[in-house]
């Protein structure tokens, strides 16, 4: 996920794409006690996208309370 497309989601998007990231990320650590996995590098990418979602939700939040 890039970080234009993360601005253009809103506040309910960003909490139900995190929450299905999050769960992606457990279904990959299954995945790797399970059976052997074979792109490793999903785990950076999918915790990065969480990082960035939970970064814009965090400026979005303390804009807000700036502002009153």
């Amino acid at each position: 996920m890039k970080p234009h497309e993360v601005k253009k989601l809103g506040d309910d998007e960003i909490d139900i794409e995190v929450a299905s990231l999050r769960r992606h990320l457990f279904d990959l650590r299954c995945q790797t006690v399970t059976e052997k996995i074979q792109n490793t590098a999903r785990f950076g990418k999918v915790k990065r996208d969480i990082a960035r979602l939970l970064t814009e939700k965090r400026a979005r939040h303390t804009v807000a309370t700036q502002d009153a």
